[in-house]
């Protein structure tokens, strides 16, 4: 059966999954969700997901909510991604987590609110407070980036999938790639990874088709 992916292509969490998926050979097709037409707060997605969140991964018996959860879904089905020992799974879940709280969930904060939202409607107090913590995160990966071309380990884990899911997109959102050399270097090492796509190219739906 193939895998679908409940899915928009603005989405960076729908986008780890949806990278994780096609970088692993696996056989799946998104489905785009309508998230600015309200698709996922109405009644029939919530029966799907409770939650009412982006994005939902169906595979036969077996639904997924949460883009790390899909990550160690697809680990388990390839045995990809997850690191090549117990000590390197675990630091692969670190960065994960670390990425889910320190990074992602404020770039697509930042990010929606600088680009999605009407320009009267934009709070600037938070979105400089926003874009300084979102400082402190590349920070902290640039440092750990340094000398190294992955997150954990000598190959691409599940840590380079959750950390790269905003970063690919052109939107302004205080981040750019060129005042940030070792995630620069970091990024086209994933970009040079056979199967990667853009998001926008892997995912339905872009700012473009609702200009």
């Amino acid at each position: 059966m193939t895998i679908k992916l409940h899915c928009f292509g603005e989405s960076g969490n729908a986008y780890k999954a949806a990278l994780a998926l096609e970088l692993a050979g696996l056989d799946w097709t998104p489905v785009f969700v309508d998230f600015f037409g309200g698709e996922s707060r109405g009644a029939d997605f919530r029966q799907l997901n409770v939650m009412g969140e982006v994005p939902v991964l169906e595979d036969d018996e077996v639904t997924l909510t949460q883009s790390g959860v899909m990550q160690l879904y697809v680990t388990e089905k390839t045995g990809r991604f997850g690191g090549r020992d117990k000590a390197e799974g675990r630091e692969v879940m670190r960065w994960m987590f670390w990425d889910n709280h320190k990074m992602s969930s404020q770039a697509g904060m930042t990010r929606f609110l600088m680009n999605f939202l009407p320009e009267d409607k934009r709070p600037a107090e938070v979105i400089d407070f926003m874009r300084g913590r979102l400082k402190s995160a590349y920070k902290t990966l640039d440092a750990h980036l340094n000398g190294r071309d992955w997150i954990v380990g000598d190959a691409i884990t599940n840590a380079d999938l959750s950390c790269c899911g905003y970063l690919f997109y052109p939107e302004p959102f205080g981040f750019s790639r060129a005042d940030w050399p070792n995630i620069d270097r970091w990024l086209s090492n994933i970009q040079a990874t056979p199967g990667w796509k853009h998001p926008y190219d892997l995912m339905p739906g872009s700012p473009a088709d609702r200009a």
